[in-house]
């Protein structure tokens, strides 16, 4: 920077940045240029834009996370969380004070926290089963498409299936960029992504995603019926359902802007998946629990992360129970496609994944 300042202060960091070191301006707050994420992302590549952005990260994690949960913490070291049952549309549970649903798991040292969530004693292990693209089964199921369905009965990977399928190549052909691209096709579709949206995902063209958009739907020709028609009922009805028969009302989809109308079509296109998700790791909790408590071994249920569940179990059990959260949570629900968990143990949350 060539000289001190305060890096929290924007006013300071404006100053250093576009007047000392002369960045190209950009955007432009009622008390000066602005210092925001967006802004510094559009810079980076300068030294000082790394640096700054570093900083941030490691702050953010310090306060929000290290600060955060040790104010948590009771006399035992233990964090508890809220988990509440109307605290999202979809019907999905949500954590509060603390969040121990929003725990980082996308960067390196983000995923270090993990580590610091550990069993109360030496004697127990904690075990973590997450559920492998229940969305994506789900979809699979509901839309009844019998490719996509034949792909996860074949017990291939879904995202490579979809590439060679979509790009019309082998699975062997298949690239690490394809792949990714196949899986931003994926996801995104279930959740209305338009051909401007996935080409910023990708790094694409917008002629060059709606191309993958329109190869992937007639690939997957019944997902692209099952979109349009619920989006169809959903006006019709004014809401749409979860396999389970649990309603969200849709009011944006009577509104007379469009973009209120597009979020609601959006809106109905995903909360069956979504919503059925949560419906299954609901029932699932109630099984898992049940039968833990049946089987009188010293495990417990204690967490819910979305589509994952973390039991805390002593050594000497933690096999049985390992096989009771995989046994009920695969049989929580009857699809066309199995439902399948990824699982594994270790002495620290970290350790699990």
């Amino acid at each position: 920077a060539g000289g001190q300042f305060n890096i929290n202060s924007p006013k300071q960091l404006s100053e250093i940045l576009f007047v000392r070191l002369g960045l190209p301006k950009s955007k432009k707050t009622k008390t000066g240029l602005s210092t925001n994420a967006e802004v510094l992302e559009k810079l980076r590549g300068y030294p000082i834009i790394d640096e700054i952005l570093d900083y941030r990260k490691v702050t953010k994690l310090k306060s929000t996370y290290v600060e955060g949960l040790l104010r948590e913490a009771d006399g035992s070291s233990r964090v508890h969380t809220n988990f509440k049952q109307t605290g999202t549309a979809t019907g999905r549970l949500s954590s509060t004070e603390p969040n121990l649903q929003n725990i980082p798991v996308r960067t390196e040292l983000g995923r270090e926290l993990r580590r610091f969530f550990v069993p109360g004693s030496h004697d127990y292990l904690l075990i973590d089963a997450d559920y492998s693209q229940i969305e994506l089964r789900l979809l699979a199921n509901i839309s009844g498409d019998e490719n996509m369905i034949r792909d996860f009965l074949s017990g291939a990977d879904i995202h490579t299936s979809t590439a060679a399928t979509v790009f019309g190549v082998s699975p062997e052909d298949v690239t690490p960029e394809l792949r990714k691209r196949a899986k931003a096709v994926n996801f995104g579709i279930m959740y209305g992504i338009g051909e401007y949206s996935l080409s910023q995902d990708l790094g694409i063209s917008v002629a060059a995603a709606k191309r993958y958009i329109e190869s992937y739907l007639a690939s997957y020709p019944k997902i692209d019926a099952y979109l349009k028609n619920t989006i169809k009922k959903a006006y019709e009805d004014g809401f749409v359902t979860t396999m389970f028969g649990r309603r969200r009302y849709i009011p944006e989809l009577k509104a007379q802007n469009r973009n209120l109308r597009s979020f609601g079509e959006r809106v109905a296109m995903n909360s069956p998946i979504q919503g059925s998700a949560a419906d299954i790791i609901k029932i699932a909790m109630i099984n898992v629990h049940k039968r833990l408590r049946e089987s009188v071994i010293d495990a417990r249920l204690i967490l819910q992360v979305h589509d994952e569940l973390l039991i805390e179990a002593h050594k000497s059990c933690a096999a049985e129970a390992q096989q009771i959260l995989r046994e009920e949570m695969e049989r929580a629900a009857t699809l066309r496609v199995p439902l399948l968990v990824d699982i594994s143990s270790g002495a620290s949350w970290y350790d699990c994944k």
